[in-house]
């Protein structure tokens, strides 16, 4: 038998291996940064990620749900009432906070998740509440049923969440005019929402400045057990007339 040993791989070989893995982690980390880049823009222009940090939209939404906004179909039309939408706090509806000290390991990792929609760390500074008048509607709480009414018809409001035993949520009397550029907004659970009833003392009196609104909730994407589209409840303002002039 004859002592055979193998040769080392000619220096070409090595070169060429060397290159080709060079070649393939170039590729990932292109790859990997073209994700990151869509994902950003995604979520910046399209679509943004929130949880729902209050009871406030019991029970169409519930604390701790997961949410997705689109951000891009309000941009091509208005909001329509019904709609429910996330935005900036206008002013004075949300107490101050201090924010909580976090290790510097977890604050970026944080912010990159929230670079691409996986993190929502801002929605506390954020509040959901769902449109009942637009622009130039005149809204009015309540009538002898406990009804609101907007534009003189009164509102049938399948997903508003009542104390048990009750016909209408507590009465809060308002009769408002939507100005131009803004929304009134209120909360499904409206035993239990401090809404654009409960801000008329503030310097927006109440009303949500258009600019201000992130965009209009649409999917619930956690818990898996309530995965599924956001009813805009449209149909009960169908009967609602375009309102007597404009704002």
């Amino acid at each position: 038998m004859s002592d055979e040993t193998a040769s080392p791989p000619a220096p070409a070989t090595t070169a060429r291996r060397r290159r080709g893995a060079l070649t393939f982690l170039r590729d990932v980390v292109v790859i990997l940064l073209i994700a990151l880049v869509v994902s950003f823009l995604v979520k910046t222009f399209v679509v943004r990620s929130f949880f729902i940090p209050s009871a406030s939209m019991n029970d169409t939404l519930l604390v701790n749900d997961r949410i997705l906004v689109d951000e891009l179909t309000p941009r091509f039309g208005d909001y329509a009432r019904g709609d429910v939408v996330v935005f900036r706090d206008p002013g004075g509806w949300l107490p101050a906070t201090v924010k909580e000290q976090r290790p510097p390991l977890v604050e970026a990792t944080d912010w990159v998740l929230s670079l691409v929609g996986l993190s929502a760390p801002d929605s506390d500074d954020h509040l959901i509440k769902r449109v009942i008048g637009t622009p130039g509607d005149h809204v009015v709480c309540c009538n002898a049923l406990g009804q609101t009414e907007v534009n003189g018809v009164p509102l049938v409001e399948p997903y508003v969440k009542l104390a048990p035993g009750a016909a209408a949520p507590s009465p809060v009397p308002y009769d408002i005019t939507v100005p131009a550029g803004s929304l009134w907004v209120l909360g499904d659970n409206r035993n239990s929402s401090k809404d654009s009833r409960f801000n008329q003392d503030q310097p927006g009196k109440g009303f949500v400045p258009i600019d201000n609104v992130v965009g209009r909730a649409f999917l619930i994407t956690w818990p898996f057990n309530r995965f599924g589209t956001i009813d805009f409840h449209h149909d009960v303002f169908a009967g609602v007339p375009a309102p007597e002039s404009a704002p």
